[in-house]
């Protein structure tokens, strides 16, 4: 579902170059739940996976097409159809009701009202906010924040959930919820990739990877009994 391989990121400047990933591999299969994770600076993926960065080398398949070489339209458009974005300071616009807030990404697609709508409702029943739908990010508890960035991410049937530290503003009983809520999707088929400092949450997905130097340099198998679908080459 997710193919990078022999993948580069080199930023450059006048004095010095830097690797941020270095012949970096890695198979996502699909519905797999991935953990990401790795020292500060280690070269995690999430720009490069999102298709919010382009690379400077290697190859990168989405769902069966290399999208190594597209233009930031044709980024932008992929991204949008395939890619459900979580992030750490959930990214809710503060004016807008809960409704509202997961129908913005849903519009930019073109789908209709009616479509919109029955996607908007079933998404928040989905993580259990149905009932708030007209509620304000400033009336929910941060946990429900998160829940309603999921839930946004969730509306457009992504190919793949891209979370980036998901729990980091959330205290440990509001992040053991979240955590929950993104097992029980990927339980009925989402496949997620998790970037996380957080080894106690890397250790609830079902793969784990160690990215060091900009390099998988560690791979270890959570359940021993789940097929073996991600691998470093």
């Amino acid at each position: 579902m997710l193919k990078m391989t022999d993948v580069k990121k080199v930023f450059r400047t006048d004095l010095i170059e830097t690797h941020a990933l270095r012949d970096f591999n890695l198979h996502v299969g699909e519905g797999d739940f991935v953990a990401v994770t790795g020292p500060s600076g280690s070269g995690k993926t999430t720009n490069i996976a999102g298709l919010l960065e382009t690379f400077s080398g290697g190859t990168y398949e989405l769902d069966g097409q290399d999208v190594s070489h597209l233009n930031d339209k044709k980024r932008s458009q992929l991204r949008n159809e395939k890619i459900g974005f979580i992030f750490q300071s959930f990214n809710l616009i503060p004016d807008l009701n809960l409704f509202d807030n997961v129908d913005v990404p849903l519009r930019y697609r073109g789908f209709n009202s009616a479509e919109r709508k029955k996607r908007i409702e079933n998404s928040l029943e989905m993580v259990g906010l149905a009932q708030r739908m007209k509620h304000l990010p400033s009336q929910l508890s941060g946990g429900q924040q998160q829940r309603v960035a999921i839930a946004r991410a969730l509306a457009g049937e992504p190919r793949f959930l891209l979370a980036d530290e998901p729990t980091g503003n959330l205290d440990t009983e509001m992040a053991n919820s979240v955590l929950d809520l993104l097992k029980s999707i990927n339980a009925a088929g989402t496949t997620i990739i998790m970037v996380t400092h957080d080894g106690h949450l890397a250790k609830q997905a079902r793969r784990n990877i160690y990215v060091r130097d900009g390099k998988v340099s560690e791979i270890n198998d959570v359940d021993i009994a789940t097929p073996t679908q991600l691998s470093a080459v």
